[in-house]
């Protein structure tokens, strides 16, 4: 590798939303778009990680493969050599060096992560796996095989960032230099930039956040839901009865809501949107301009998705697994000799 690297994870098994596609989606693809020219931008589908709570396994292979379609439909190049896309299971290195990780880490060091208590706390015993407990190791190991050195990671993933800074000078303390030390969480922030975090709610509920775990779904706008489906989700939305659009979370948030929505489907400041209808009174009215936008926004959406077919995906993601398995397996061969598992170096002179 000649240049820094840039690592971050694609979901895997998850149905995405607008939520997703502007508050993550988005700012990845404008990042490895912009960053690629003099960084390696690593760009993973964490598949292991997407069964540490329970999903339906007879999926999975296809949301995959969907959803690398979805970010190649919104722009991400699928031609650019110093961007890679590729399957995290279809990299062995992951696997192994997570078992050696393991064996350096504490038990306790892994009950205290914050994560895990959230995570756990909402399900049964039963649904509580080993590999959600160790969850932190495995995301260290996507680290710090690759020397990457930044790594975008949101509020609830700071301490798991941490963690992978301290077993990778742990290690380099016991072993010799094995690791890049990824940047702290400030140096992240400083990097990629810290802005508040992107929240599109409920459009049945707008006090609650948008989310697929709702079970009725109307709420939520997929980026598969049919256009005008999409479109009567939004006429359907929850407002008030004070008859004036208006900029305020806080008294309005179902109007407020569809103002910071219809920003995003522009591209614009909510602010510059907001004083455009400040004080319109006819809702249906303004609804009916927000479902428009949403409609020709997932049209367009959709039909870049269909230019993409799988051989074209599986091409890309086959082409950077051969690059990363080979920069993986140059890290774990030098992490085993170190640890006594291969023999050392000087054996391959004889």
């Amino acid at each position: 590798m000649t240049n820094p690297v840039i690592l971050t994870g694609l979901r895997a098994n998850n149905d995405l939303q607008i939520g997703n596609y502007f508050g993550a989606m988005l700012p990845i693809i404008d990042m490895a778009k912009s960053r690629s020219h003099d960084y390696q931008v690593n760009m993973f589908i964490p598949d292991l990680h997407s069964f540490t709570t329970p999903i339906d396994h007879s999926e999975l292979q296809a949301q995959i493969l969907h959803n690398a379609r979805l970010y190649a439909a919104a722009g991400l190049p699928l031609d650019d050599d110093n961007i890679h896309l590729y399957r995290q299971s279809y990299v062995p290195a992951h696997s192994e060096l997570t078992w050696i990780l393991d064996c350096f880490t504490g038990f306790g060091e892994m009950s205290r992560m914050t994560q895990f208590k959230d995570k756990s706390g909402k399900l049964g015993d039963s649904q509580i796996s080993v590999g959600l407990f160790n969850y932190p190791v495995l995301m260290a190991a996507d680290i710090l095989l690759y020397d990457a050195k930044y790594v975008p990671v949101g509020d609830d993933q700071t301490q798991h960032l941490e963690f992978a800074r301290d077993i990778a000078e742990r290690m380099n303390n016991r072993f010799g230099e094995l690791f890049v030390v990824p940047e702290p969480v400030k140096a992240q922030h400083e990097f990629f930039g810290k802005e508040q975090g992107l929240r599109i709610m409920d459009l049945v509920n707008p006090t609650k956040k948008m989310s697929k775990s709702d079970e009725t779904g109307k709420g939520v706008i997929f980026l598969g839901d049919e256009p005008a489906t999409a479109a009567k989700k939004i006429m359907s939305a929850t407002t008030d009865d004070k008859a004036s659009v208006n900029y305020n979370p806080a008294e309005q948030p179902g109007i407020s809501n569809l103002l910071d929505i219809l920003a995003l489907l522009r591209g614009k400041p909510v602010a510059e949107v907001a004083s455009q209808y400040a004080g319109m009174d006819r809702y249906g009215d303004f609804k009916k301009i927000v479902a428009d936008e949403m409609q020709k926004f997932l049209i367009d959406l959709q039909k870049s998705y269909d230019t993409y077919d799988s051989a074209t995906i599986v091409a890309k993601l086959e082409a950077s697994e051969r690059a990363m398995n080979e920069q993986a397996g140059a890290t774990l061969l030098r992490v085993q000799r170190a640890v006594g598992l291969r023999p050392p170096k000087e054996y391959d002179e004889i």
